[in-house]
């Protein structure tokens, strides 16, 4: 019974928050596919500890395994965050919860095999709380891992550093860390515990809902709104009257004719996608996303092959010199691949 015990928060955590994701970026698979990786977390930290319980015990083991649990649950979130599959706040939580839930279930068989024998109440006490620990602290730490991803885009784009977003970087990961070092240290019974850790959780999670809310609106519209009217100035002639066509024409002398025609087909054809992805997320947000049309689709695929074609043409050099006016942020390119994958389908 504890053990199946030990399965709960991790089922109930996950598909409450996988049923708030508006716009359903993870998929089962992926979810799986974590909660596998933070049981393989759970077995990596506990042949560390098994090699170093000689130095580290104690009240020095309260504060160092923590740091290391969460470091070493770290790198699958790392993974995900550079490869772009995290777009949203809601997103890293979700990942996150998966990867800490995958991490507590080992982390509590563990316990239950190799632990002093206990009762119903207190197994199923602290199985709950242990489990919300360990979402809930990679989860910030995932969140982390995003505003990571997104101050390395903008060194990239040769774009200036976002303060705000710095410490807001720092103060997740200091946050994860406290909050799981805290739990660690100071021991109530187990129903405290998990009163305690349960609240903070639900107020972690009001959080990041409805900053995550405010944060897709502002991208969808405002960044809906800029590219759209530079698709006009585009088609009406008008690009060099724009920001982005005095800076397309700033480089110009930098490139042959033929490789500056294609720079400005390729940034033509890269709004035009992102446009067309960005009007199918708020087409889903609203559930009105019905399939898309043959016609639409071989567009669209005619368009992905194209700007494959146009960005080989133009090369790595050209593609970091127009990168402050082709950014794609994490929720761009999970709105395009999103897109693509649509495209594809049958």
């Amino acid at each position: 019974m504890l053990f199946a015990v030990s399965l709960i928060p991790i089922i109930v955590y996950i598909i409450f928050i996988y049923k708030i994701d508006h716009f359903a970026l993870i998929s089962i698979k992926r979810l799986l596919v974590l909660v596998l990786s933070g049981m393989l977390t759970a077995l990596a930290c506990f042949g560390l500890f098994r090699l170093t319980d000689r130095v580290i015990s104690g009240g020095c083991a309260d504060v160092v395994h923590p740091i290391i649990e969460e470091l070493v649950k770290s790198i699958p979130l790392l993974i995900l965050a550079f490869r772009k599959r995290i777009a949203f706040f809601i997103d890293s939580v979700i990942c996150g919860a998966a990867v800490g839930g995958g991490f507590s279930f080992l982390e509590n068989i563990f316990y239950l095999v190799l632990g002093d024998s206990v009762d119903l109440s207190t197994g199923l006490f602290r199985g709950l709380e242990v489990a919300l620990i360990h979402m809930g602290c990679s989860a910030i730490i995932a969140a982390g891992m995003m505003m990571v991803v997104r101050q390395t885009e903008r060194k990239r784009s040769r774009m200036p550093m976002n303060t705000n977003d710095i410490l807001k970087t720092t103060a997740l990961f200091v946050v994860a860390l406290a909050f799981h070092i805290f739990h660690n240290t100071f021991q109530f019974t187990p129903i405290m515990q998990f009163v305690w850790v349960l609240s903070v959780m639900i107020g972690m999670i009001a959080v990041v809902y409805f900053y995550d809310i405010d944060m897709t609106h502002r991208w969808l519209d405002s960044g809906l709104d800029m590219q759209i009217n530079l698709l006009r100035s585009i088609g009406g002639g008008h690009l060099l009257n724009t920001p982005t066509g005095a800076f397309l024409e700033s480089v110009k002398e930098l490139f042959p004719p033929n490789v500056y025609f294609d720079i400005i087909c390729y940034v033509r054809l890269q709004i035009e996608l992102s446009v067309a992805a960005k009007t199918r997320f708020m087409l889903h947000e609203v559930g009105m996303d019905e399939p898309l049309e043959a016609n639409k689709k071989e567009l669209y695929m005619s368009q992905f092959v194209e700007l494959s074609e146009l960005e080989k043409n133009i090369g790595p050099s050209a593609k970091m010199t127009i990168a402050p006016i082709v950014k794609l942020s994490p929720a761009d390119t999970q709105a395009l691949n999103k897109l693509l994958k649509e495209c594809k389908s049958k």
